[in-house]
């Protein structure tokens, strides 16, 4: 059996693809005049042919819940929680957090405000001490200047004394008058006497009453000492009481030492009797009748 050759098949060739016509171009068309038209035509078209998409949600925060309006002028007044506020108002987180919150959440932040109150609060604290020390330097220095001042006149008094007599009084036995005019304001006289305690003084004073002495000569300069000048003592002791003086007494500080100095409440003429107000405690009773005889005497010395 002989076998027959084999006869090679033509080849076939590949169907030829027809090309795609090519487009034809929009300004071809007149739908546009450049580059910048034909793009924003695209994305016109591009928008309008994909499907519309579902709005994704924001992402919603529990701690801080949008306002419905949009504005929170529109909300009016309502209550804002405390877990809010210390998650912006920094001042209401340090009050309830501390100082060792504060510095774990700033984490050694500060910030330019809080730095600018500090400043302000330490200048301000500055300026009050450096005020507060003006003033204390401003009084000690007025002090010093008034005690130099009393201690000059005190001085003065000592080396002229003012021409005083003592004379009988009709206020009561003796009584001291001016031989020169002494203007308001001017030192009349010290009140001299011994020096003692309190305690002192109030034994003396039964003791004179008991040996017959009417008339003490006891004032107090302190709750610590008086000064007795009933068997010791100047002119000063003679001056009478009158419930419209012209003289008042003060207790001046001399060198450091207390002293009891009448000075001129009015200015005294030539004659007129020196009297001051004794001030003595009201009692209710043994009360001493007051014979000074001035229009607005009280009628009694207690």
């Amino acid at each position: 059996m002989e076998l027959e050759p084999l006869t090679p098949e033509p080849s076939r060739s590949p169907t030829p693809t027809p090309e795609p016509e090519p487009e034809a171009e929009e300004e071809d068309l007149g739908v546009w005049a450049d580059d910048e038209d034909r793009w924003f035509a695209r994305l016109a078209l591009d928008a309008s042919s994909s499907p519309p998409q579902p709005p994704v949600p924001e992402e919603s925060d529990a701690d801080n819940a949008p306002h419905k309006s949009g504005a929170a002028r529109t909300e009016g007044y309502y209550e804002i929680r405390i877990e809010d506020k210390l998650r912006y108002v920094t001042q209401y987180a340090e009050r309830q957090l501390g100082v060792a919150g504060r510095v774990r959440r700033s984490k050694g932040v500060v910030s330019s405000r809080s730095n600018r109150a500090s400043n302000r609060v330490k200048n301000k604290a500055l300026e009050d001490i450096h005020n507060l020390n003006k003033a204390i330097s401003a009084s000690r220095a007025q002090t010093l200047q008034a005690s130099s001042d009393l201690t000059f006149k005190f001085n003065q008094l000592q080396t002229r004394k003012k021409h005083l007599r003592f004379a009988r009084s009709p206020i009561h036995s003796w009584g001291l008058y001016a031989l020169e005019r002494i203007s308001k304001g001017e030192m009349v006289i010290e009140y001299v006497g011994q020096v003692v305690r309190a305690q002192v003084a109030e034994r003396r004073e039964r003791a004179y009453e008991r040996q017959g002495i009417g008339s003490s000569y006891l004032f107090r300069i302190d709750e610590e000492e008086v000064v007795d000048a009933t068997k010791s003592g100047n002119l000063g002791r003679l001056i009478n009481h009158s419930c419209d003086p012209n003289c008042n007494a003060k207790i001046i500080p001399v060198n450091g030492v207390k002293k009891i100095v009448i000075y001129a409440k009015v200015d005294i003429e030539l004659g007129d009797e020196i009297t001051y107000d004794y001030h003595f405690p009201i009692e209710q009773d043994n009360k001493i009748p007051c014979l000074c005889g001035a229009v607005r005497c009280r009628g009694y010395l207690n």
